[in-house]
């Protein structure tokens, strides 16, 4: 079996013009996506389109680990842009541009029974900034409360949480979901009715432009 997940995420969050839209979908499809899935500690990639909160797209890469983005084939591959690369140039024509590099926190170790699952069919991503003063209470009530709690909603494959190594906010969770309606059902109403971290934690934090974010898979294409 493959393995497909691994320690940590490389996510990229853009927002494109209508007049680029076409040529950026059949980069990232084409050539971008590709390309990095032959380097080494690149696992599993998939592409998603916002369908609540922002920015419009996301790509989402499992890493071996943070050390993948350090790599000699990955460093050499970003500083020799092809010419496609260069014309899309997603940091310069990109808008509401975000790239995180994340270590996964939670949970600690993946079970090897989830290493080759594949990129989920809609992701639920929040990217949050925590105060120190709170840190240490929003990271217990996250993995001992909130998360074993969210686990138990139908529809909800699994949440991991990063930290970010590499770009900001801070925290990132990430909620794999079977469809993008999951955040849309009694059942996850009723869950966050009951949800009390800002009462446990004493005090709150902010969230990043359009976070939490849901988002519907496009790459690989989806039957439904």
């Amino acid at each position: 079996m493959a393995k497909k997940k691994g320690s940590a995420l490389l996510m990229v969050f853009v927002d494109i013009d209508p007049e680029h839209n076409a040529d950026f979908n059949a980069w990232y499809n084409e050539e971008h996506i590709p390309d990095l899935l032959k380097l080494p500690g690149f696992l599993n990639a998939a592409r998603y389109e916002a369908s609540l909160g922002g920015p419009r797209y996301l790509a989402c890469y499992e890493l071996e680990s943070a050390d993948a983005v350090q790599s000699e084939a990955y460093q050499k591959y970003r500083s020799n842009p092809s010419e496609w690369t260069q014309r899309i140039s997603l940091s310069t024509k990109g808008r509401n541009f975000a790239r995180i590099v994340g270590t996964q926190i939670y949970p600690a170790e993946n079970d090897p029974h989830v290493l080759g699952r594949g990129m989920a069919p809609a992701l639920q991503v929040g990217r949050m900034q925590v105060p120190a003063e709170i840190e240490a209470k929003y990271n217990e009530y996250y993995d001992t409360v909130r998360t074993p709690a969210n686990l138990e909603v139908p529809g909800c494959i699994a949440v991991r949480r990063y930290h970010a190594v590499e770009g900001e906010p801070k925290y990132m969770t990430v909620y794999e979901f079977e469809h993008e309606k999951v955040p849309e059902t009694q059942a996850w109403y009723e869950r966050r009715a009951q949800d009390r971290m800002h009462e446990y934690i004493g005090g709150t934090y902010g969230h990043a432009p359009g976070s939490p974010g849901v988002y519907r898979r496009i790459l690989p294409p989806r039957a439904f």
